[in-house]
């Protein structure tokens, strides 16, 4: 199961409480005060996990609490402090402090982490307020309590290319044809229903990663179809792939269907319309598939390329366009797309 966003509730430890303890020995009579301090209690930390790929292992879980401090002893023994929790999620998750919706941090590379839910600290023991005019003190400290937070995980997905068109486009077919993903096909709209990620290997030694992004439809920016939660997974992504399809099922016009998903990627982020794109026809085998790319390429003024994902047609020099693409920007950084 896919899940991309998810709210826990998380607690660092408690801190152990001081000892309030005297030494007690033969032959050493008034030995003086000898409580130790307790143990600090445990974090809550979030970290960016190599191989974690959903937040699904978090959804039957909501509450995280770290480990409390041990309590001090006597003979000036501390308390053993609490264990942490560490929370794995996918590289490109979002941690936002529920209660205000700041981001506290994007784990955007593999190791990234943040201690969400620090635990208290250990109480001092009466050892602590020995002094020359308190010989014999009986003041302790209590551990401090771990502090409680509610934080929101939003991930987004981290991948070279996107693939974007309206349902029914061919974005599954292609996904499945360039590399080894095996989404779901079929032939009614929004078969895929989460972003899926494939490999697609060039040559013995090079690699992308591209991400089908579920079809979008006009109103996405706005949340129609369930659009804010896959147009978060095109922020990070270094180029878009845009699929038209010639004969769409609705019978729309596919000229139309292409400007309106640009007009969405715009309304939702403007960096977005300025990501560098690749307009491709799919299912070229069809008779209007020709007569549709003169019309795109009219509108946009940027060559349009005839695609089958089904015979295969077009898909090596598609190929080559992404790579080039790649390469002219390979010295970019992946946007961070935090949305605020």
């Amino acid at each position: 199961m896919f899940v991309d966003r998810v709210t826990i509730e998380v607690r660092g430890g408690d801190g152990g409480d001081g000892c309030l303890g005297f030494r007690r020995e033969f032959k050493v009579p008034k030995g003086g005060p000898d409580g130790g301090a307790g143990g600090h209690g445990g974090n809550v930390v979030i970290r960016a996990g190599h191989n974690v790929d959903s937040l699904a292992a978090l959804v039957g879980q909501k509450h995280f609490r770290a480990e409390r401090g041990s309590n001090g002893s006597g003979s000036h023994k501390h308390g053993r402090s609490g264990q942490d929790v560490v929370i794995d999620v996918p590289v490109g998750t979002l941690v936002i402090d529920a209660a205000s919706g700041q981001v506290m941090r994007d784990l955007a590379q593999p190791g990234d982490q943040i201690v969400v839910g620090r635990g208290g600290r250990g109480g001092r023991g009466n050892a602590f307020f020995k002094s020359a005019t308190n010989r014999a003190p009986r003041q302790v400290e209590q551990g401090a309590p771990g502090e409680v937070r509610t934080v929101t995980l939003e991930l987004k997905l981290i991948a070279d290319v996107g693939l974007l068109g309206m349902p029914n486009a061919g974005k599954s077919t292609l996904l499945s044809r360039l590399s080894r993903a095996r989404p779901e096909i079929a032939d009614y709209p929004f078969t895929t229903r989460t972003p899926m990620l494939g490999i697609v290997s060039v040559g013995p030694d090079r690699q992308f990663v591209l991400a089908d992004i579920p079809g979008l439809i006009e109103g996405a920016h706005a949340g129609v179809g369930l659009g804010h939660e896959f147009l978060r997974h095109v922020e990070r992504t270094r180029l878009l792939v845009h699929l038209v399809e010639p004969a769409p099922m609705d019978g729309g016009d596919p000229v139309r269907n292409y400007l309106a998903i640009r007009e969405e990627l715009r309304l939702h982020d403007p960096a977005l319309a300025d990501r560098p794109e690749i307009v491709a026809v799919s299912k070229c085998e069809l008779p209007q598939a020709a007569d549709v790319r003169a019309q795109l390429e009219a509108r946009t003024g940027v060559p349009v390329q005839l695609i089958s994902a089904v015979t295969g047609k077009g898909l090596p020099e598609l190929l080559g366009r992404i790579v080039s693409v790649l390469d002219a920007t390979s010295n970019e950084a992946v946007p961070s797309g935090a949305k605020l």
